[in-house]
């Protein structure tokens, strides 16, 4: 039984929600803290009641992020398998899949942040590799036993960079062909037959 949340809990809750979706929108330059306490309908003033300083409530986000795009992915990974898909080419297909190239804010965040990590600050880069290190777990739980040990992180290297690059390019007829071009690779090398 989950217990009755405070609203101190509930007002940072929503804070960190908002921060999930706004850095994965924006960037986390993008992101400031004014605009966040606005988004969240709070005032500037009630941030630091909750977080010690930005970089706390990046790490914090970015977790949130990578927790929700987690369970987004699973779900659709899930309708998928029903449907009598591998486990490996479901999540391939859910990942590699033009929702998730449009729906940046709710998206993985690592796909959506990976070039601007190198640059934040070490609780934020600690959140981070904590991420990708799950998503490549992810991908080892599901890619066929006979690849090699190091199969994982280039196919989560593809996946992650197949968004990035489709994300980029402004034509969606070009933004499709990367991610189905990223598929077809993946699925033809590891899914089983």
């Amino acid at each position: 039984m989950q217990k009755n949340l405070t609203r101190k809990e509930l007002t940072h809750d929503r804070i960190v929600e908002t921060a999930s979706r706004v850095i994965r929108r924006t960037g986390f330059d993008g992101m400031g803290v004014a605009e966040i306490m606005k988004e969240a309908g709070l005032t500037h003033g009630g941030f630091y009641a909750h977080f010690d300083s930005r970089e706390a409530l990046l790490a914090e986000a970015l977790e949130r992020a990578g927790r929700d795009s987690a369970k987004l992915i699973t779900a659709r990974t899930a309708h998928r398998r029903t449907k009598g898909a591998s486990a490996f080419r479901a999540l391939i297909d859910a990942y590699l899949s033009e929702s998730h190239v449009n729906a940046v804010e709710h998206g993985c965040p690592i796909a959506a942040l990976a070039s601007d990590v190198p640059r934040q600050a070490p609780g934020v880069r600690e959140v981070a590799a904590g991420r990708l290190q799950a998503l490549i777990a992810r991908v080892q739980e599901v890619v066929p036993a006979d690849a090699a040990a190091d199969s994982a992180l280039a196919i989560a290297s593809t996946m992650i960079g197949a968004i990035q690059l489709a994300r980029a390019l402004p034509d969606r007829q070009q933004s499709n062909a990367v991610l189905a071009a990223c598929r077809r690779t993946l699925l033809e090398q590891y899914d089983a037959p």
